[in-house]
């Protein structure tokens, strides 16, 4: 049996398949964070082409959390309903859903935002210089996080994840590159750890136990300076403890660098993590054959992989690789008469 197609259990989340949908900006909502039916018809197909875990784009948890105006927001109670209707949809045709919550600190681009960061140091010359947090600040987005996490689970999301990747606020506390503080935040690494890990355990207070939690990290940041794979291990293990199920590894966005990217670039971040932690990781990066994410998943190099642009390019993906690597799943019904 091809291991890609196999199901597998975390907590009360049961996967029918090893493929996940990774989160990628749609920047298709309004200023005010809103899910429109672009986002329901988008998600929806992908649930009918056969993806066993949906991961919802990055999600604001505040106004100023956003990437993008156009990015959708979790920050008010009124955005339950529109995620709840995306969640219905994809779950009534064969999907698990989750959803991403993240902040993107420094490197939000609204212009009507005033900016935030662990400490006032710009992205690059195109962006302005942030406002260090304070104390007060930190707390702020803390509870933000935490009621991001409660309105996913109103809207029936299976899973949330953390976004602590790719240069956000929350990648901003954990990278030396990026946190100069002299507190309890800043400095040696367990204290840049610290604000990641008074979020988890405040979202661990309104978020189910039985649900998972994912971790979305940057396993190498591409700067001799910052960190690498060994070092989120470790950074991992100081907060799994606090309720971390799987890892989601990425890589990269911290400060501009020179990223050479090639098909499975970031799959040995994945094997480092996955043994330096013993928690299940999500690995990708341009993959695009069925048959090298079977063999990454056979070699126990990850437990499941993600896909981005290959989903945007083909919703049907998962249906032509179970055809590819010659295992038999069923089809949506209306569909059958097409079955390869």
């Amino acid at each position: 049996m091809a291991k890609l197609f196999s199901t597998i259990n975390i907590k009360d989340l049961k996967l029918k398949n090893r493929i996940v949908m990774a989160p990628m900006c749609m920047v298709t909502s309004d200023d005010k964070g809103y899910v429109k039916d672009w986002h329901v018809i988008h998600y929806g197909s992908r649930a009918i082409g056969g993806t066993g875990l949906i991961i919802l784009e990055a999600t604001a948890v505040e106004s100023r959390g956003r990437i993008k105006n156009g990015d959708l927001g979790i920050w008010d109670d009124s955005h339950v309903d529109g995620l709840a209707k995306i969640v219905e949809t994809s779950k009534s045709l064969g999907a698990k859903v989750g959803i991403q919550l993240a902040h993107a600190g420094r490197k939000c681009e609204v212009k009507s935002e005033s900016i935030i960061s662990p400490s006032s140091i710009a992205f690059d010359s195109s962006y302005p210089a942030p406002l260090e947090m304070t104390k007060d600040d930190i707390k702020v987005v803390i509870d933000a996080f935490k009621e991001g996490a409660r309105r996913a689970n109103e809207a029936g999301f299976d899973v949330i994840e953390i976004h602590g990747a790719h240069g956000y606020l929350i990648n901003q506390f954990l990278s030396p590159l990026t946190n100069k503080r002299k507190d309890e935040y800043g400095g040696n690494l367990e204290n840049r750890t610290r604000f990641l890990k008074e979020i988890i355990r405040n979202i661990k207070t309104v978020w189910p136990e039985n649900k998972p939690i994912i971790l979305r990290v940057s396993a190498e940041e591409y700067v001799e300076e910052g960190n690498h794979p060994e070092d989120l291990v470790d950074i991992i293990n100081l907060v799994k403890g606090e309720g971390i199920d799987i890892i989601n590894i990425s890589s990269g966005g911290v400060v501009p660098a020179n990223i050479d990217v090639y098909p499975g670039y970031q799959i040995p971040f994945a094997e480092v993590i996955k043994d330096g932690t013993s928690l299940p990781v999500i690995a990708g990066g341009l993959i695009t054959e069925p048959d090298m994410a079977e063999e990454i998943l056979k070699n126990n190099r990850a437990n499941f992989i993600y896909l981005g642009r290959e989903l945007l390019r083909n919703p049907y993906w998962p249906l032509e690789a179970a055809n590819k690597l010659n295992e038999d799943i069923d089809w949506p019904y209306p569909y059958r008469r097409a079955k390869i």
